[in-house]
């Protein structure tokens, strides 16, 4: 695994700390993770979808 840094606003990483402290996640870093995963799931899903359809034509 690699280590990044990153700049959050002050009040998304209070919303994190919320769900770390209810227990819906372990820690802050599989909270930010998780939410990677979602993103990179979402834009696969998308990428499929796109492909079926019809796009503008690259020049």
């Amino acid at each position: 695994m690699e280590r990044v840094t990153l700049r959050i606003p002050k009040q998304q990483i209070e919303e994190v700390e919320r769900m770390v402290e209810t227990g819906e996640f372990p820690n802050r870093s599989e909270a930010i993770r998780s939410a990677v995963r979602e993103m990179l799931n979402e834009q696969q899903v998308e990428g499929r979808e796109s492909s079926t359809k019809r796009g503008w034509a690259k020049v």
